[in-house]
């Protein structure tokens, strides 16, 4: 629900631009000429948001349970996920770690239900506008808190349980550095490192060497190394359309990726999120959940049925069961992005539906239940993304869209009531 103060009880929406670029954070509150932000917060009762913290944290236990089975049978890597060898090569290097923050994105149904379109496992961002909206929009709400405020102290905590409870002193954060999408994030997380005494060091895999106590970037030896660099970056990068034309740079990252592989093995360096979470991002894992639902134990069966749409393989549905129920499917590839290989067939016309059908190359796409979400007053559906740290929720990332999330999403701060059912 939102928040019922009127719009002239907000800050005017110049001001608050201003206010967010002294943070020396977040610069951009426009994209394209649009406002990115909406100033009016999202206010969750206390039983909304312990049924979504509730829900993140069963998810995460399914995913792990999914790891411990993928573990027992090597075989999935080529027969369910068709893994690629330097992906293959990532997962067995990660002896089955693969976690350590990750953001579930949530929805709040009609039917009163909570479901988890996916876990972004590897590289999950949206931490600095989750932060500084609440705090900066915080003094304009009554009878709520910010469930923000701990973020930092429970990023630090999952660093150093990762860390084998040691405190790191010198850390590298590897991100792509010719893209600008994250890099309010990669700023924050400097921030909070270097307030508790880190040496940070940023840079690009290009940027990695070895040492002789195991990983160095630009010269300085690293205890942990925070990748926001995408699993299947690092490895072969494969097309998942019939006529795309095949990536201009398809080859592995293969010296970086394999001086990584090689430190963190020995334990010579902590790599967060481990490379283990190429098959948890890979969204073929949803489908696993479902047609091998079986072999998860009987709660994690229970969690699967309650939380997770039912999803399958592309390749084990019929084409015309698909094509002539667009209303009833969402289309994924196995490592696209909200907005980016992902077709929503209730938000798309019968022709985009069959292009996506006659050109998606089955391997590396799933189905999954469409569900009808509860809208706000203004129409616009909340994703309600719930951060994970050591399979702990920790806090909240809203974004309001119109239909599917993309980003024409506008991100509003999130706030919980501090009374009321």
């Amino acid at each position: 629900m939102s928040d019922d103060r009127k719009q002239e009880d907000f800050p005017a929406y110049e001001r608050f631009a201003r206010q967010l670029q002294a943070t020396g954070i977040l610069s951009d509150a426009w994209v394209d000429g649009r406002p990115r932000f909406r100033l009016q917060g999202v206010v969750l009762s206390l039983v909304q948001a312990r049924a979504l913290k509730r829900a993140a944290e069963r998810v995460g236990a399914i995913y792990q349970e999914l790891i411990d089975l993928l573990w027992a049978h090597p075989e999935w890597l080529d027969t369910f996920f068709c893994l690629t060898p330097y992906q293959k090569l990532m997962w067995l290097s990660a002896q089955g770690r693969w976690h350590g923050i990750a953001r579930a994105d949530l929805f709040l149904c009609r039917d009163g239900s909570v479901q988890c379109c996916e876990v972004n496992s590897d590289t999950p961002s949206g931490e600095a506008e989750a932060v500084l909206l609440n705090q900066l929009l915080h003094p304009y709400h009554t009878a709520v808190y910010d469930p923000n405020r701990r973020l930092a102290s429970a990023f630090w905590r999952m660093l150093v349980a990762s860390h084998g409870g040691r405190e790191p002193r010198a850390i590298g954060v590897v991100y792509p550095t010719e893209l600008p999408e994250d890099l309010s994030m990669i700023a924050l997380y400097r921030k909070w490192l270097e307030a508790r005494g880190c040496q940070v060091v940023l840079g690009s895999p290009y940027n990695l060497h070895a040492c002789h106590s195991g990983v160095a970037m630009f010269g300085e030896p690293l205890d942990v190394i925070i990748r926001h660099y995408k699993t299947d970056w690092w490895g072969e990068r494969e097309v998942v359309w019939t006529d795309a034309e095949p990536y201009r740079d398809p080859d592995p990252l293969d010296g970086p990726l394999r001086t990584l592989l090689e430190a963190e093995y020995d334990g010579r360096v902590t790599v967060v999120n481990p490379f283990g979470a190429v098959v948890t991002q890979n969204k073929l894992s949803l489908a696993l959940m479902w047609e091998e639902i079986g072999r998860f134990s009987p709660l994690a069966r229970r969690w699967i049925r309650r939380y997770i749409p039912k999803t399958y393989r592309l390749t084990q549905m019929t084409r015309d069961d698909i094509l002539n129920n667009r209303q009833m499917w969402v289309l994924k590839s196995a490592y696209g992005c909200e907005g980016d290989e992902t077709v929503c067939g209730p938000y798309v016309s019968d022709e985009e539906w069959r292009d996506t059908l006659a050109h998606a190359i089955p391997e590396f796409w799933i189905c999954q239940r469409f569900f009808s979400v509860a809208p706000e007053p203004n129409g616009r559906n909340p994703n309600y993304g719930v951060y994970l740290l050591g399979g702990r929720s920790a806090g909240f990332y809203t974004r309001l869209s119109v239909a599917a999330t993309d980003e024409q999403a506008v991100t509003a701060p999130t706030f919980i009531a501090r009374r009321g059912i």
